[in-house]
């Protein structure tokens, strides 16, 4: 019998036939006509199939601290903000057009929750960050921010608020508003908002400038570009910065902002961070602190879209530089301090979602220093990143901002 040997990665389907015909010729006596052809014609077909499958849901990527394993774990939502994992390991998630829902451990996407407020879902507003009360086990209380429209017929005015409520199955339960930011403004961008627990049991709410009111994040009769800090049912804390100054509103802690989308306590310092957009350029990691002012918008990096200076320049006498910035922008969004075990090489790296440049960006920090940047996933993915979160497990679950947004589970690379 002749030797024949076929290159299958350039088989058509179209030469099925003619292999048949050949293959008959020879009168193979081992293997049956109509198995061989079949065979053959499925192998031909099939590996760009199985590559696509096998690229959609796991592939391996290359880091400067060894391989990383990136898995698709959920997909069909839409511009999802927020989330945040359930003790039985699922995870609460937002989408900013107004709805929250639950998706499994394993992945499978529940119904949307009843009971949420009123929304503004235009532009950059609707539903946005979620987190659990500290005491979620027992209360059930869940925290969430969102874009709230004025009441009557003031409806095109709005502004962040904060609610929490009580999680019980499907259903958002014992709504109560916390935070309100003040003045509603006629706008769809710059909302901020990022919550995140202080160690001492307060809430940090970061709040945009609303884009047309950007001077208002230098004063303090407004919470218009600023970071505010309240207790969990809404208080003011007593030790806030300017509770005892005339004329300001007591909830702020700092000012001078200009549109955050990220925060996180640093583990270490046990001091908030937070990261803001600036306008073309001048993206800013800060180390944010009681009654401090960072510049927005007297002082920036960035310019006018278009081009343009802003303000005064990169610098100014009683106002704080950011720690990091991003020249030209690469729009950061969610950020977490990495404390977990599974990667022992990233231990209290910054790990930060970027939307303009859809990258996971790595910073390796010396105390208070960044030291070291390191970009990932663009190529592999290519989509705009919001959110970035540590899970129970010690993996990492990042979001994308997407019409048909997914999420991701990253792992290290099993050997």
């Amino acid at each position: 019998m002749k030797r024949i040997t076929f290159k299958l990665s350039s088989l058509k389907l179209s030469n099925c036939k003619i292999i048949a015909l050949r293959l008959s010729k020879l009168k193979l006596k081992a293997l049956k006509l109509s198995t061989l052809s079949l065979a053959l014609c499925l192998v031909a077909s099939s590996p760009a199939i199985y590559a696509q499958n096998t690229s959609a849901t796991s592939i391996s990527v290359k880091t400067e601290t060894g391989n990383i394993q990136v898995k698709t774990i959920a997909q069909g939502l839409e511009n999802v903000w927020g989330m945040a994992f359930l003790p039985d390991g699922s995870i609460l998630v937002t989408e900013r057009a107004g709805r929250m829902r639950i998706v499994s451990a394993a992945g499978k996407i529940g119904e949307p929750l009843t009971g949420l407020p009123p929304l503004y879902a235009k532009g950059q507003g609707g539903l946005l960050d979620v987190v659990l009360a500290p005491d979620f086990a027992s209360s059930k209380k869940i925290y969430f921010s969102y874009a709230e429209p004025a009441e009557g017929d003031a409806s095109e005015l709005n502004s962040t608020a904060v609610s929490f409520a009580t999680l019980n199955g499907n259903k958002l339960e014992n709504l109560s508003r916390v935070f309100s930011q003040q003045p509603k403004i006629n706008s769809s961008h710059h909302f901020g908002s990022r919550l995140v627990w202080a160690p001492d049991g307060t809430l940090f709410i970061t709040l945009g400038d609303r884009y047309s009111e950007k001077d208002s994040a230098q004063t303090l009769d407004n919470h218009l570009g600023k970071v505010v800090r309240i207790n969990a049912d809404g208080s003011v804390p007593q030790d806030n910065p300017f509770v005892n100054t005339a004329g300001a509103l007591p909830e702020i802690w700092s000012i001078g902002h200009r549109n955050m989308q990220g925060a996180a306590i640093n583990p270490t310092s046990k001091v908030l961070w937070t990261g803001e957009h600036g306008p073309q350029g001048g993206d800013e990691l800060n180390i944010d602190q009681a009654a401090k002012n960072y510049g927005w918008p007297v002082i920036t990096y960035g310019e006018n879209y278009g081009g343009g200076k802003i303000g005064e320049g990169t610098h100014k006498a009683g106002m704080e530089q950011p720690v990091y910035k991003w020249v030209p922008s690469i729009a950061t969004a969610g950020f977490i301090f990495y404390t977990g075990d599974k990667f022992p090489q990233w231990q209290n790296n910054i790990l930060l979602a970027s939307l303009k440049e859809k990258t996971l960006v790595r910073l390796v920090l010396d105390g208070d220093k960044i030291i070291k940047e390191e970009r990932l996933l663009k190529n592999e993915l290519g989509q705009r990143l919001r959110s970035v979160v540590q899970g129970p497990d010690g993996l990492i679950y990042l979001v994308t901002d997407e019409a048909k947004s997914k999420i991701y589970q990253i792992s290290p690379q099993q050997s």
